[in-house]
């Protein structure tokens, strides 16, 4: 297994996923630990409104500091906009690989454009600058999702296993995420064990490593997330998205 980037130093791309007003606690923790561990600015993964019950609003607190985690050089993604899936048509995917929240699995591609633009306009509006990308739900992704973020233009998506250009088709980075899950002790033991694997492996040339508001519920996956970032680390050093496309 082998990134797509090589001739440099190895890469690690980190990021805080589902960043809202609903999880500013969780957030703060999981931004501390990357801090103290070596990463001080991951990729900040932004949900406009969380479930519909938080919305970010222009002007208030949480988008003052928005705009201040972007000036400091965090790079700001669009990350869906409900993060709840309420077609109940995502199949397979969305009832095993996610509690619901695969919200661009089944959406067509007018409705996923809707709501891409309206995030990134809303987004764009408080940092002042253009978003770095989109990341659907539990990245995953339906043709109507591909489509809208083929039409909007937007330079950098990710799922599962790749990093790409979604307008030119161009892959950026193929490698897969490390991540980590709470949502069942089935879920959690597995993760563990995945995360543990990882650092035991001849690693490719870029790493990813997301974590996610959940995971601060459990001691031993916070151990798990700074002892992994700890090992990545002596290889990978962290890196920007937006340096893919410069160095693909």
């Amino acid at each position: 297994m082998t990134g797509t980037i090589m001739g440099s130093m190895p890469r690690l791309l980190a990021s805080i996923h589902d960043v809202g007003p609903r999880s500013e606690g969780a957030f703060d923790r999981l931004h501390a630990l990357f801090a103290v561990t070596g990463v001080p600015t991951p990729a900040l993964l932004v949900v406009p409104n969380h479930w519909g019950e938080a919305p970010i609003r222009p002007g208030t607190p949480f988008a003052t500091r928005l705009r201040a985690l972007a000036d400091a050089g965090h790079e700001i993604f669009l990350h869906g906009w409900f993060h709840r899936d309420d077609s109940g048509q995502g199949g397979f995917r969305a009832k095993h690989m996610t509690a619901g929240e695969g919200e661009f699995l089944a959406l067509d591609a007018a409705e996923a454009a809707r709501r891409i633009a309206a995030g990134k306009a809303l987004l764009e509006d408080i940092i002042g600058r253009p978003v770095t990308g989109f990341v659907a739900p539990a990245w995953l992704y339906g043709d109507g999702a591909r489509e809208a973020l083929r039409m909007a233009a937007i330079p950098l998506a990710e799922d599962h296993w790749r990093v790409w250009n979604p307008t030119t088709g161009a892959i950026l980075a193929k490698t897969p995420v490390i991540t980590w899950a709470s949502r069942t002790p089935m879920r959690l033991r597995s993760s563990l064990l995945v995360a543990a694997l990882a650092r035991t492996l001849s690693l490719p040339s870029t790493m990813r490593l997301a974590v996610h508001p959940g995971d601060v519920t459990s001691p031993a996956l916070l151990a798990s997330i700074t002892t992994t970032l700890r090992s990545l680390l002596k290889t990978h050093r962290p890196t920007r998205y937006a340096d893919l496309g410069h160095a693909a």
